[in-house]
């Protein structure tokens, strides 16, 4: 018989990188360059290392470092040695960052020096085996290590369901879910993207997002590995840095922030992107005038985009036709889209309900949630995204509400329930309600309404003192209000639309 092929994601990269492979992979701001040999080369030494340090296929190899050139070096090790990479947001504090080592239970981590006392405790809790690190100068244990290994290393063969990547989301419960992405998953979701954005190796896309989620990982790094392109690489995203690299580069991606911190940016204009030939948002809604505005002053309609951690990219406007304000495009080749009911039942077009999805982007199952998995697909085996959403007779998809309460911030998934289990633990708070409020910067601020227990009272910085070292800052509130009680329906329901209507203004000006 033969033999299975390998559907290791790497070796998928490796057989789309350009046939100069001393040609730059990789640019930063400051003139560091990496070619594609130096990034085979180093990805098989820390490859090798991790195989030495005891990491074995199918191990996790939890991560939560500063964004550097080096990590996408570690992440491509990961896939070679048929290890599962799983991605922390840097804002994440100790309650949290407990919970997900608890549950992921890595072989190996990798984090910064500073917050490397804080992983070996934690790792001792959790009974790990490895704590390494890595600085955003790219320096530390992990490349310390690797420095002694050998530059070749023979993929693991995988196969296409195999794990590839564990990435957690919270969910309405606050127990975070753990979203297993396989090797099929990510390859299968990339080639459509790059076919469908048109990357070739004439492009250099400017990265400024962080690399910990979906978005700036596998979207923006797999679009350029697959089609054998380049990155411009900024630690972070800064308006004056982002225009002024913007005529080295052809494409960007970004969430709606950076599209309005750019627009209110004089040095915004079309000669700054005449090189340019797409723009692309996702991660959060992108406003209408936004859409209108970057278009008149820079001469581009923003591709909007549709997805999600647990099915990658669903759909995106055409690179070629219609860019449609207020919608998300048509749904990707291989991706099946439908709304339904809350019976099931399928809906016509124009019609608003749930949306439902299925195709070879859709993970396989929440970590270790058997019965929540059960829950989140139907017997035909579409995934429920939990978005409400209507389709256009022409296949146009709007995003009309989204899951249950789920407050967008800056592009990050908040979970209001979260923050709530966070808050009742206070010996003075009887009950509270977090909501989302408009914000002219991050889209949508976290504003958390209390009611108190008889006779106590507490301080707004204090209560926000009190979250501040316990969850991470995107999930922090900026305001907190007390009132006697929160509004209900007539089944006891809390009306948080109530709640955002009375504090619609909260966060602004």
């Amino acid at each position: 018989m033969p033999s299975e092929p390998n559907n290791n994601l790497y070796d998928i990269f490796s057989a789309c990188f350009p046939a100069d492979m001393d040609g730059n992979f990789l640019q930063t701001n400051s003139g560091e360059t990496v070619s594609y040999t130096m990034l085979e080369r180093e990805s098989a030494r820390i490859a090798n290392y991790l195989v030495e340090l005891g990491a074995r296929p199918g191990d996790r190899v939890t991560v939560q470092v500063d964004k550097s050139p080096a990590v996408i070096c570690l992440y491509l090790a990961c896939l070679r040695a048929g290890l599962v990479y799983h991605p922390l947001n840097n804002a994440y504090q100790r309650d949290e960052l407990a919970y997900f080592l608890g549950d992921a239970k890595p072989r190996i981590v990798v984090c910064t020096a500073q917050a490397r006392p804080l992983f070996e405790s934690l790792a001792e809790e959790a009974e790990l085996l490895t704590v390494l690190t890595l600085n955003s100068d790219q320096s530390g244990s992990l490349r310390d290590g690797a420095k002694g290994c050998g530059q070749n290393f023979e993929t693991v063969s995988r196969k296409a369901g195999d794990l590839a990547a564990l990435l957690y989301s919270s969910g309405t419960t606050g127990r975070p879910k753990g979203i297993m992405l396989s090797h099929e998953n990510l390859a299968a979701n990339g080639k459509t993207l790059v076919k469908a954005w048109g990357f070739t190796q004439d492009d250099c896309l400017l990265h400024a997002l962080p690399i910990f989620h979906v978005h700036g990982l596998f979207v923006a790094i797999h679009c350029v590995l697959l089609s054998g392109a380049r990155l411009h690489w900024l630690s972070k995203f800064d308006a004056d840095e982002v225009i002024a690299a913007l005529p080295r580069c052809t494409v960007m991606m970004g969430v709606p922030t950076f599209y309005t911190r750019l627009l209110a940016s004089p040095a915004l204009s079309q000669a700054a992107c005449d090189t340019m030939r797409l723009f692309i948002s996702g991660s959060a809604p992108l406003l209408t005038d936004t859409f209108e505005a970057f278009s008149v002053r820079t001469g581009h309609t923003i591709v909007e985009r549709y997805g999600m951690s647990e099915t990658g990219m669903n759909t995106t406007n055409p690179l070629r036709g219609e860019r449609r304000a207020g919608t998300v495009g048509p749904a990707l080749p291989g991706v099946e889209l439908r709304v339904v009911n809350e019976r099931g039942v399928a809906l016509n077009a124009g019609e608003a309900g749930n949306l439902q999805v299925r195709g070879r982007n859709v993970f396989s199952a929440y970590w270790q949630l058997p019965e929540k998995t059960a829950q989140s697909f139907t017997e035909d085996g579409f995934f429920d995204t939990g978005d409400k959403a209507r389709i256009s007779a022409d296949g146009y998809v709007s995003i009309v509400g989204r899951s249950k309460d789920m407050i967008i911030c800056g592009g990050l998934n908040v979970y209001p329930k979260e923050i709530e289990l966070l808050l009742d633990e206070l010996p003075q708070v009887l009950e509270s309600a977090v909501i989302g409020v408009p914000h002219a910067d991050f889209g949508e601020a976290v504003v958390a309404v209390l009611v108190l227990n008889t006779g106590c009272s507490m301080l707004e910085q204090d209560i926000i003192g009190y979250c501040k070292p316990r969850i991470a800052n995107f999930k922090l509130p900026k305001r907190v209000f007390v009132i006697d009680a929160l509004p209900r329906n007539t089944m006891g329901k809390v009306q948080k639309n109530l709640l955002r209507e009375r504090y619609a203004n909260a966060c602004q000006g």
